[in-house]
């Protein structure tokens, strides 16, 4: 027999084993002060990279009068329960119905957290007689939710459309001796690489196959489409989206998520999925919240041009200086370089303490060994000139990068405090 603690204190995980050296700077750094591109860390203001604040809501002036004004009256216990309980409200089913609007759905049902939610759906549409077929390089709550499938899953290469279609002919063989279904998951946005999924490719392949689509759109709703309706929009194939995910957590600067299908389907969810049965309801104060950043996205359509235009200039010229950002077609900017681990960490370091440029880093295990990521997160709140600056700020780290100055055994010393 041995001692559960014993294997955990032994093995922490291919993250967790840099937790000594790392927590509180590379990991759990914290940023200080009022949300947006210049924020406190470790003393000094820095620009900032690293938040999913695309719209720049999450300091918006009506927003801020809006969140304190429903603190106020309601208190951040309002309502209690779970919904089906005690906890529901005229302002959670108003949301519901303005989100359903807003992506063109018949019906909507809010979660409590995006990633939750997915995984809390997933586990609730499929059974054992079910096949799910995915994405490869599908958000962790999606990967989550394939877990807890009962029944057989096949993955497609990233954004192979042609590997899809023989994971939906693996499929269809099982299903027709399962009698089951088939559902396709995947991204409207990928966060990492910023590419938009193949929407409108795999909805074509339902004249082929006999599948549902769900796709998590956590980095497309109020980001992209003629009015900020997401990816579907973009792609002129929100009809062929079976059932929409899309977060509170990025565009709209709060917390939660929601669901949108077809009513029978949303019913259904209401009263199976587990995570919002058997939870309490949101707060008051981050429905209402909602509502107001809603609002805020159909009345200023500048804010999301504004975004597109540091978007555009930052990945424009990037590339004009000879950085390699992939094939992103969306806000979300990675930059892709080549070093080892305790390189990227001291050329992270230089670039916060000596630059004061604030961005997230990513390196193995969640990208192949050798691989760096500097991930750029644009907003309608930066400015031409914070653009300018990190370009040339970038320019400077990688001829560092590239003639040595960051080789070490080791991670970048920080002195952190726990």
């Amino acid at each position: 027999m041995r001692d559960i603690f014993d294997k955990v204190k032994a093995n922490m995980g291919p993250l967790g084993m840099y937790s000594s050296k790392a927590h509180g700077y590379f990991t759990f750094p914290k940023l200080e002060g009022d949300i947006g591109p210049y924020m406190m860390f470790r003393g000094k203001k820095l620009l900032n990279w690293s938040l999913n604040n695309y719209l720049g809501l999450a300091n918006h002036h009506e927003v801020r009068k809006t969140d304190a004004e429903a603190a106020a009256k309601f208190g951040l216990a309002a309502p209690m329960g779970a919904r089906m309980m005690s906890g529901n409200s005229v302002y959670h089913e108003q949301l519901e119905k303005e989100l359903s609007e807003f992506v063109n759905k018949p019906d909507t049902i809010l979660c409590n957290y995006g990633y939750q939610g997915m995984v809390s759906a997933i586990d609730a549409l499929v059974d054992r007689r079910d096949v799910i077929v995915y994405d490869a390089e599908s958000h962790a709550c999606i990967i989550d939710g394939v877990r807890l499938h009962m029944g057989k899953r096949f993955v497609f290469k990233h954004n192979d459309v042609e590997d899809c279609e023989k994971q939906l002919q693996r499929a269809q063989k099982i299903v027709q001796e399962t009698g089951g279904g088939i559902l396709v998951l995947t991204e409207g946005v990928f966060g990492m690489r910023g590419d938009q999924g193949k929407l409108k490719e795999i909805v074509a392949l339902k004249k082929k196959y006999s599948f549902r689509l769900f796709v998590d759109d956590a980095h497309g709703i109020g980001v992209l489409g003629k009015t900020g309706g997401g990816t579907g929009q973009e792609q002129n194939c929100q009809n062929g989206i079976d059932i929409y995910f899309g977060t509170f957590a990025k565009s709209f600067a709060l917390i939660g998520g929601f669901i949108s299908s077809e009513k029978e389907i949303v019913t259904y969810l209401r009263y199976n999925m587990r995570s919002q049965i058997f939870a309490k309801s949101l707060p008051m104060p981050i429905v209402i919240g909602a509502l107001k950043r809603l609002e805020l996205m159909r009345k200023h359509p500048e804010y999301r041009e504004k975004l597109w235009e540091i978007t555009n200039a930052l990945q424009s010229g990037l590339k004009k200086a000879g950085f390699d950002i992939g094939n992103t077609n969306t806000p979300v900017t990675p930059v892709y370089l080549n070093g080892s681990i305790p390189e990227a960490t001291n050329m992270v370091y230089d670039l916060r303490e000596n630059f004061n440029v604030f961005c997230s880093m990513v390196t193995y295990p969640v990208i192949p060994k050798g691989m760096i990521i500097l991930r750029l997160i644009p907003t309608a709140v930066h400015t031409l000139e914070d653009v300018q600056y990190t370009i040339e700020s970038f320019s400077k780290i990688v001829d560092k990068l590239k003639s040595g100055k960051y080789q070490s055994d080791d991670l970048a010393k920080v002195q952190v405090e726990l």
